[in-house]
């Protein structure tokens, strides 16, 4: 029999896995190195040469996208012999298993999927009728802990509540939801994989016929398996069972979503004759890229051990941009992009990664004003977030009463005791009244509401009157402090402990960071008229900072994000890009307390998982890696001096290229640092450019940062060495070039 079409084009290492002989398999594939290739000529190994039905293979993966990958591409090597081979998500499996086993699992036979927004309704209906007011008792923290209980097998019998009253109340919420998902026959995700690990233990007969059907179950990304799905892939294993699992224990980056990296390392302990093959030779990326991704995760302890290695050229170094700040990060990313494009790369093939969704937002506004087409992957754009639209609505009301959607966002968000009655009460009256909803509950406070509703009603009304008085005489920064504190979204978005809730507070620290470095546009910039017509022009503007602020994140909002097909930059969280691969790849914001996380940097084991994410970012990038970090940050509202993240020091001297601050680009190697020359950037009409030194009497010597308009208004921002950064007019300043 000729098999030269499963083993060709596979490297030795990756002949040794897909030939692997009756028993388990521990395939340590690194990043690139062709893991799916390997699973789909396992299958045909298996199907072909040991002459096993497909009826006798499962493969699992985590993954719908991955699932149809692998079965198109073992469809297209052995044809119609993959037919019988059971291959699907874990969910998806699980699924079926209980279609099968509806009775067995007390189900009724028309049960129906939770989703995890149907799922936050039935938790949000259950906190009302136990009277549990959401703002102490978020719903999405609720449902974090019944999903994590459940990923870790418990129900609300086998926990321990002892005399804690929160957790206490939390096993009464947990007992509460699972008898009404009974009741009213619903199973939410993690249900799906607890009710079927409970299948195989309460029904021995069932377990034993799975466990004859299935003697070969293949698993992708092991790495990022939890407590429950590896118990269960145990369990169908059991003693007959050839378990060929594939991960990488450097690219385990969800622990917070419950992966348990311990899952891999502890398979060679838990099942006996296994043989572990390492897959090392990368295919993605150039030499230089992978000697500094080796240097870097080696730093991590307790490894399982890879090296990876690419055939192909060194490439060039890593371009690592020391950063004036944040506005000049995203600008010399810009600049790369454009560079790149002239010289003939796709804007398809470029990647900008960040470890927080809130960094996108400088970014974005620097690729909108240099008209550079950009698509957020696997999520949203900054002011389309659901807690900016929430913060901006409170402001939108402060500045137009009579706005209805604005209204309808916050009238009860956070939850203060509006309930539906009330506000139908209150959507009558402004139809009846052809008025706004806002004039309908004042009229409503009036007469009409009962002593309860009427108390809420007012705590809201009262509110956003008091934030009003404050616009006049307040800091736009500070204005925005107020309404995200004294509206209770502070404190409502701090309750939630998830990442989701860490990401919700970061992106609200980035609004009041927009809002600090926002200026509105001067009335008669760029007119030249009569004063009578500039005083009409006047007329027309906005009535406060604050609205024109909003009439800003607006038009921002409504850009046209570029469509999946267009050829247009990547935007994406490090966590979002795992999988994907890019020619051109940025990385921003190394630097320590962003990336590693403030939270990780006193505990070893979340350091770890940092590094290992860093490890991935590196690993994306084909052909060109630019690393960025800035020396200044506004972070919170305030101005941070940041160091390099320590990961930039953990990358090898030899393989790093910096531009520094100085305006020298400076290649670091064995020999220390050697300067080349790079010219500050094209004086404008301001007479400097960006990295020019300057001198002022008073402040000292200093660096320009950025510059803005022209003649007598020309402003520059200069970062001076003992008087810090100041926006300073050319026309009275008296700056000296140095």
């Amino acid at each position: 029999m000729d098999i030269s079409y499963i083993l060709e084009d596979l490297n030795d290492a990756q002949r040794d896995a897909v030939t692997l002989e009756n028993q388990h398999g521990l395939i340590l594939a690194g990043a690139g190195s062709g893991k799916t290739r390997v699973l789909v000529h396992r299958i045909a190994w298996i199907i072909e040469v040991m002459r096993v039905s497909a009826y006798h293979i499962l493969a699992v993966t985590f993954t719908n996208k991955a699932a149809k990958e692998m079965r198109g591409r073992v469809d297209a090597l052995i044809g119609n012999q993959s037919q019988g081979i059971t291959l699907g998500t874990f969910h998806g499996i699980a699924y079926r298993l209980l279609r099968a086993h509806y009775q067995e699992v007390g189900l009724p036979q028309s049960f129906q999927i939770l989703d995890a927004d149907d799922q936050k309704r039935v938790i949000k209906r259950l906190l009302k009728a136990h009277e549990l007011d959401e703002a102490q008792w978020p719903h999405r923290q609720v449902q974090a802990f019944i999903n994590s209980e459940k990923e870790e097998g418990r129900r609300p019998h086998h926990i321990d509540a002892g005399h804690n009253p929160y957790v206490q109340q939390m096993v009464a919420l947990y007992q509460a939801y699972e008898t009404q998902c009974q009741r009213s026959g619903l199973v939410d995700f993690a249900e799906l994989l607890l009710r079927a690990h409970e299948l195989w233990l309460k029904n021995p007969q069932v377990l034993a016929h799975y466990q004859a059907r299935f003697n070969y179950i293949l698993v992708d990304e092991f790495q990022d398996t939890n407590s429950l799905q590896y118990a269960w892939l145990r369990v169908l294993a059991g003693g007959i069972g050839k378990l060929f699992i594939v991960g990488d224990d450097d690219q385990s980056i969800y622990g917070w979503r419950g992966a348990k990296i311990e899952n891999i390392r502890r398979f060679s302990e838990d099942f006996c004759d296994v043989k572990t093959v390492r897959l090392e030779q990368n295919y993605r990326s150039t030499g230089m890229i992978l000697a500094a991704a080796n240097h870097l995760i080696a730093h991590n302890q307790d490894r399982m051990g890879k090296h990876l290695w690419s055939a192909g050229d060194a490439g060039d170094p890593i371009q690592l941009y020391e950063a004036f700040n944040e506005i000049d990060e995203v600008r010399y990313v810009c600049n790369q992009i454009e560079a790149w494009c002239e010289q003939g790369g796709k804007r398809s093939g470029v990647a900008v990664l960040y470890r927080s969704n809130a960094q996108s937002r400088n970014m974005e506004q620097a690729l909108i004003q240099a008209q550079i087409p950009y698509r957020v992957y696997g999520g949203l754009r900054f002011y389309d977030r659901a807690e900016i639209k929430d913060v901006l609505a409170y402001c939108r009301l402060l500045v137009n009463r009579t706005d209805d959607a604005a209204f309808e966002r916050v009238y009860n968000h956070p939850p203060r005791g509006i309930g539906n009655k009330t506000i139908e009460q209150i959507r009558a009256m402004a139809r009846a009244e052809q008025v706004s909803l806002w004039q309908a509950a004042k009229q409503l406070v009036d007469a009409g509401l009962t002593a309860r509703a009427k108390t809420a009603v007012m705590g809201f009304l009262s509110l956003i009157e008091v934030l009003d008085e404050q616009t006049t005489d307040t800091a736009l920064s500070d204005l925005m402090i107020q309404v995200i504190a004294r509206s209770g979204l502070q404190l409502y978005f701090e309750k939630d402990t998830s990442e989701q809730g860490q990401s919700r507070l970061e992106n609200i620290d980035e609004l009041i960071n927009a809002v600090t470095g926002f200026k509105p546009m001067a009335t008669t910039e760029g007119l030249d008229a009569q004063p009578e017509a500039m005083a009409a022009f006047e007329m027309n503007q906005f009535d406060s900072p604050l609205a024109e602020f909003l009439a800003q994140a607006a038009l921002e909002a409504g850009e046209q994000q570029a469509d999946k097909w267009d050829d247009c930059v990547q935007l994406m969280t490090l966590h979002a890009a795992k999988g994907l691969e890019f020619p051109l790849v940025f990385m921003i914001g190394l630097e320590e307390g962003l990336f590693p996380s403030q939270q990780s940097q006193e505990d070893a084991y979340r350091l770890e998982e940092e590094r290992r994410l860093a490890y991935v970012g590196i690993t994306r990038a084909e052909q060109k890696l630019v690393i960025c970090y800035a020396n200044r940050r506004r972070l919170h509202g305030s101005e941070f001096y940041p160091m390099p993240s320590r990961f930039i020091k953990e990358l090898p001297s030899d393989c790093v290229q910096v531009v520094r601050l100085t305006g020298s680009v400076q290649a670091y190697g064995q020999a220390g640092y050697h300067s080349s020359s790079r010219q500050p950037s094209q004086v404008n009409e301001t007479g400097f450019g960006v990295g020019e030194n300057v001198f002022h009497q008073k402040f000292g010597q200093g660096m320009v940062m950025a510059t803005e308009g022209a003649g007598e208004h020309a402003r520059v921002q200069v970062n001076f060495k003992h008087a810090g950064t100041k926006w300073l007019v050319t026309a009275f300043a008296k700056l000296e070039k140095c």
